[in-house]
């Protein structure tokens, strides 16, 4: 890196030597060219190179705030040559997901004596290290950390609990029941919990939800401005969060505006519960909410709440019909241009009627989600996923049409059948969208590697998918940066706490007459980051994916789950054509029941030089050894390699083995499993990979309007 900015800066144009050389530019635009470069990098290597970068590299734009975060090739050496060089100078420091490097690193943090904000998620740190490290931080203000078994609030100083009561922000990872440092928090202002613990223990013991003897159990919420808790399955975790609710019950902050839950499956109201929410309703105005839906269901909260100018919204799987969502959510089309993100997800009859005889799968009533669109016209974020959202053949608007008046949107996630432009005879095969292709039972097979769409198939995709209101809706999105279509009864073969799912819910009806063409349409989106494409039972050879790799060039994560025939992989071809031109491309998830990872397809994966994280998921799916370490081999930024394939426990362990023995000396951050996904065994695996990988690549969710907008820094 070092090397490459210096040839950058110093590089002349033209031939004749009168070039400009661009070391003799303003401060400004070097300084601008220089916050692209890791920091790491600028302190180590590039302010060594000559006077002037000397100094522009310590300028107090560059030290402010340091981003470890996913600098995987930082290892504890660096860490210490940085906090020695420029520890004084740092403001913010995010270390979140650095769990490669030992737990002794954390002491160098000590030198940063004028932190204000400090991000240690997944980090090892222990009580006594945490104490130790605070006590000489005395200006921190915002600090996220994880608490891990063994955590003891009885080994915190008394100077760290001092720089403790000046703490405004808290994020806490609780890995075991403990309150951890919250009540040492007397100044908090927002409070972001996440439950990662799990109701057995590796030796198989049950646990409790009863926190651990001797702890506090008074946290201070009286200047609380923002309460977050995510948990992850389990009734321990619901357990936990019961005893951190118990506190706001009997008193709610008067200053509360964010008061967000999210919790999946089954989240039983309690009677404290139920005192904080009619707490809450009689004292408090919000601008971001977010229940379990068993708190929401059958109940009249939503119109007893108050609401100021809410910019968030998420009602995932509740039973919200679309006359509550007019008349209780944006009271009968009141402006709610302070709205930008909405979630929606599983909300079965939000668009549609009071009906009590609405079956699912019934047509939309457009004229809901027309007055939704209306009021809420500055959404940035919408999620309509897990639901069939079908509009009408005659009545009212079309779905897309309604969303393409959503100028600002920059996150999107449908279902699939949404998309359709008329309803599809469900007596009917499914549509094929090629003149060329052999119809089923003649015989002849894909060859591998071997284009089967003729060469002007994506002019032909193009002409076609033009007419489709598809094409309309995302013609007028054109800052789209993430899209999600999703199967509205699609599940993921890869479970969070149990056994792999073996048998998946055929596709909705509609969804058959979305095909190559109409993936092809996503081609247009010029600004596209992150992709999410799953259950699409009628991709044929997939030369949309062609169209997507030739355009969004801009590509930086790509998930693909159960596309096509489920008995093989007919878009193998066109894969491999697309990543070859996917040079931004760092995250890929691949989840087909019989995908085989031979030569060919990591071949074309090596093209994808940015490559970061890579996961596959396949219960009968094959590999093959040798072409899995040449891919490693020549994909030197690869840092994480998850595959759940179909083959035996033997192969599996080899060359997890061989992977690790072979790479990791060189890539510290190096994470690699491979395991059989119908392994009894699963569950304990799948516990020790690292949370920033789990959570955000490994298990399949939708990610659109999943939280708050930069809910944390």
């Amino acid at each position: 890196m070092a090397a490459a900015v210096l040839e950058t800066l110093s590089a002349g144009f033209g031939e004749d030597g009168n070039g400009i050389n661009l070391m003799e530019f303003s401060d400004e635009i070097l300084l601008h060219i220089l916050s692209y470069v890791p920091c790491t990098d600028l302190v180590l290597n590039v302010r060594r190179t000559c006077r002037k970068l000397a100094t522009l590299c310590l300028d107090k734009s560059l030290t402010h705030t340091v981003l470890l975060h996913k600098e995987y090739q930082v290892n504890k050496d660096k860490v210490k040559q940085l906090m020695r060089g420029i520890g004084k100078e740092i403001h913010q420091l995010n270390m979140s997901g650095c769990y490669w490097l030992p737990s002794h690193t954390i002491d160098h943090v000590i030198r940063c004596k004028n932190l204000v904000k400090l991000n240690l998620s997944g980090c090892h740190l222990t009580s006594l290290r945490l104490s130790k490290m605070l006590s000489a931080l005395q200006q921190l203000r915002s600090l996220a950390i994880d608490v891990n078994p063994g955590f003891d609030a009885g080994q915190l100083s008394s100077e760290c609990k001092a720089t403790l009561s000046r703490v405004l922000e808290l994020k806490q990872t609780l890995y075991t029941p403990s309150y951890g440092v919250v009540p040492c928090c007397t100044s908090l202002e927002k409070l972001l919990l996440y439950f990662e613990i799990l109701d057995r223990s590796r030796e198989g013991l049950i646990l409790s939800g009863q926190l651990m003897v001797g702890e506090s159990n008074v946290p201070h919420y009286q200047n609380l401005r923002v309460f977050y808790a995510r948990l992850a399955p389990g009734y321990v975790n619901q357990e936990v969060v019961r005893l951190y609710l118990a506190v706001l019950s009997d008193r709610t902050p008067e200053n509360l505006h964010a008061f967000l839950i999210s919790a999946p499956g089954s989240f039983a109201e309690s009677g404290t519960t139920k005192n904080l929410l009619d707490s809450m309703a009689r004292n408090v105005r919000l601008d971001a909410l977010q229940l379990p839906k068993s708190w929401i269901n059958g109940s009249g909260l939503l119109q007893h709440l108050k609401f100021n100018n809410p910019f968030y919204f998420s009602f995932s799987r509740c039973t919200l019909s679309g006359g509550h969502l007019i008349l209780q959510v944006i009271n009968g089309g009141k402006d709610l241009k302070s709205l930008t993100s909405l979630n929606l997800s599983g909300c079965i009859r939000c668009l549609s009627s009071d009906s009590l005889f609405r079956k699912a799968e019934d047509d939309i009533d457009s004229s809901i989600l027309e007055s939704l669109v209306v009021s809420c016209c500055n959404l940035r974020h919408l999620n309509l996923s897990a639901a069939h959202h079908h509009s009408s053949e005659s009545l009212g608007k079309h779905l897309c049409q309604l969303l393409a008046r959503l100028k600002h949107l920059l996150s999107l996630a449908l279902p699939v059948c949404s998309i359709t432009d008329v309803p599809t005879n469900t007596d009917k095969p499914p549509v094929q969208s090629m003149t060329n292709v052999v119809p089923p039972g003649l015989g002849k097979k894909i060859r591998i590697g071997v284009p089967t769409y003729t060469k002007n198939f994506l002019e032909q995709s193009n002409q076609k998918s033009q007419s489709s209101v598809f094409w309309t809706l995302l013609e007028n999105l054109p800052f789209l940066k993430n899209l999600e279509l999703i199967g509205s009864n699609f599940s993921s073969a890869m479970p969070r706490n149990e056994p792999a799912i073996r048998n998946s819910l055929p596709p909705c009806s509609r969804a058959r007459s979305v095909g190559d063409s109409e993936v092809a349409a996503i081609g247009q989106l010029t600004f596209l980051q992150n992709l999410t494409l799953a259950q699409l039972p009628s991709i044929l050879t997939g030369s949309g994916l062609v169209s997507i790799g030739l355009q969004c060039q801009h590509l930086r994560s790509l998930s693909l789950a159960n596309l096509g025939m489920m008995g093989k992989v007919g878009y193998m071809s066109a894969l491999m054509d697309m990543l070859k031109h996917c040079k931004c491309l760092r995250d890929l998830r691949l989840e087909q029941p019989y995908f085989n990872a031979n030569t060919q397809f990591f071949q074309a994966l090596s093209h994808c030089s940015a490559l970061q994280r890579l996961c596959i998921i396949s219960r009968s799916g094959t590999l093959q050894f040798d072409a899995v370490m040449s891919f490693m081999a020549n994909c030197l930024e690869v840092v994480m390699c998850h595959m759940f394939m179909g083959e035996s426990l033997t192969i599996c362990k080899n060359l997890q083995q061989t992977i690790l023995q072979s790479f990791q000396a060189d890539r510290p951050a190096l994470n690699v499993i491979i395991f059989p996904l119908l392994h009894e065994d699963l569950t304990e695996v799948i516990r020790d990979v690292p949370m920033m990988h789990l959570d955000e690549i490994t298990l399949f969710k939708s990610r659109v309007a999943e939280e708050p907008p930069n809910l944390w820094w």
